[in-house]
């Protein structure tokens, strides 16, 4: 089974301590400090949508575009029920991203990219430089080469009234990627439990080579940003724009 298939419609609950809100905060902080216009944005790797909603009630034209089909039902079930101007929801993945014009920012959350493996992540870059407009922003967070290595071996547990997830972590130091199994048992009456798995797999990109492609690909002021929800604890946040 594929990632984020089985795990779609628990997605939201087993991130329930992510305070979505301050991410939203941070973005507009950004927005603000690098002046212009900010009104079309694009939420790649959206997910269930909880962020892109977040944006679209604040104000904001949302685009969100995820590689999974799953997720993204859970994400327009979720835009339905919000009451407010939905996303586009378009279902591309990161490398094959495809709009209909440019963006004023884009942002990728939750060591999203991360997902991409590096021969695509270099394409990646390159389609968001066409699709974001000169002077944009290009904000984004990934999981650090040590954090994953670190969870080579690790078992975590996840677990709601109705479904419980098993994780273990594995590092292949050949590809360079933190490889997790996941079994997922959803309850189905009473002591009778669904059995699912997934793999997912996190690819170990550094700074020092995330922002050499970028700058290839027409990015400009490369920086990190400390400041930001979730900063540390082996996550690392980059911010820059798109060169004229």
């Amino acid at each position: 089974m594929s990632a984020y298939e089985a795990l779609a419609p628990w997605y939201d609950a087993f991130t329930r301590d992510v305070d979505y809100e301050r991410f939203a905060d941070f973005y507009e902080a950004l927005f603000r400090a690098n002046g212009g216009e900010f009104r079309l944005l694009l939420d790649l790797c959206c997910g269930t949508g909880t962020l892109a909603l977040i944006m679209a009630r604040r104000g904001y034209d949302m685009i969100a575009a995820d590689g999974s089909e799953d997720m993204l039902m859970a994400a327009r079930e979720k835009a339905m029920a919000a009451g407010v101007a939905a996303p586009l929801f378009i279902c591309q993945r990161a490398g094959g991203l495809d709009l209909y014009g440019t963006v004023d920012a884009a942002y990728s959350s939750l060591d999203s990219l991360s997902y991409v493996p590096p021969r695509e992540l270099a394409e990646c870059f390159a389609r968001l430089r066409l699709f974001i407009r000169p002077g944009g922003l290009f904000i984004f967070d990934l999981r650090t080469p040590e954090f994953l290595r670190s969870m080579d071996g690790s078992v975590s547990v996840d677990e709601t009234d109705d479904v419980l997830c098993l994780w273990r972590g594995r590092y292949d130091e050949k590809a360079a990627a933190l490889r997790y199994g996941m079994d997922i048992f959803e309850r189905i009456e009473g002591d009778t439990y669904e059995h699912y798995n997934e793999e997912h797999t996190e690819y170990a990109h550094s700074f020092e080579a995330v922002s050499a492609l970028l700058e290839e690909n027409g990015f400009t002021g490369v920086r990190t940003a400390p400041e930001a929800p979730m900063a540390g604890d082996g996550r690392i946040f980059i911010v820059c724009e798109r060169g004229n």
